[in-house]
């Protein structure tokens, strides 16, 4: 049987995406949390679509951004899916809006990079390096894959906690110790979502320069990162 995406744009949240029949009220929660980012996507002309998977999605990340035709997509797969529930289980109720803004801002941070044409790609003054050791080129490809998205997901954790800090400046610790207890439930060091050296650049909210946009401010720590990522 194929599968059916049902497509929402951002103009949905204009509307009151909560509003819509199609979906369910645990999604409309997560998009009513998620809103403040995505109007301000909207607001700087990311190209992003939001997509609910109406179908099961058991095991599936609850909120992922993909890429098709030149646009960002952002993907809830919520239905028959646990996960959804158990990424914020550990946070009180009061708090679970906040964290989803944040994992709003992390996608958004992806779609940002990919919207720029700089997916994958080192900032200005960086080359490739240190995986070269490797003999054989299956392994040699695995690690280069997993350095990427490392790096990736690290560009977009300090994304997420960047518009923390210029939005809800009282509650940034807060975000910050749910998200370095989500890097430090995976315990492989150097794994694709091992973000732990960058997160330790920005235990505060004053680790942030004043900066045009989250995007912008999330730059130098990455950068700093970098220059230890093996």
């Amino acid at each position: 049987m194929p599968t059916f995406l049902v497509f929402f744009t951002l103009s949905l949240l204009a509307a009151g995406a909560a509003a819509q029949p199609a979906l369910s009220e645990f999604e409309s929660a997560w998009l009513a949390a998620g809103a403040p980012v995505l109007r301000y996507a909207r607001e700087i002309s990311l190209p992003i679509d939001i997509i609910v998977q109406p179908q099961p999605t058991p095991g599936a990340v609850p909120m992922a951004m993909g890429f098709d035709g030149g646009r960002c997509k952002l993907v809830l797969s919520m239905r028959g899916n646990a996960q959804a529930a158990a990424i914020l289980a550990a946070v009180p109720p009061a708090r679970r809006a906040l964290m989803i803004e944040a994992m709003t801002a992390h996608e958004v941070g992806h779609c940002w990079r990919y919207a720029r044409g700089d997916w994958h790609v080192l900032p200005s003054g960086f080359t490739e390096a240190g995986v070269r050791y490797a003999g054989n080129p299956d392994l040699l490809k695995e690690a280069l894959e997993m350095r990427e998205t490392r790096r990736e997901e690290a560009y977009a954790d300090l994304v997420a906690l960047a518009w923390t800090a210029s939005r809800h400046a009282a509650q940034y610790g807060q975000v910050y110790d749910w998200l370095h207890a989500v890097r430090r439930a995976r315990p492989v060091a150097g794994a694709s979502h091992d973000t732990r050296a960058w997160l330790r650049l920005a235990p505060a909210g004053a680790a942030f320069a004043a900066a045009a946009t989250p995007f912008d401010a999330a730059l130098p720590l990455w950068r700093q990162g970098l220059i230890g990522d093996k």
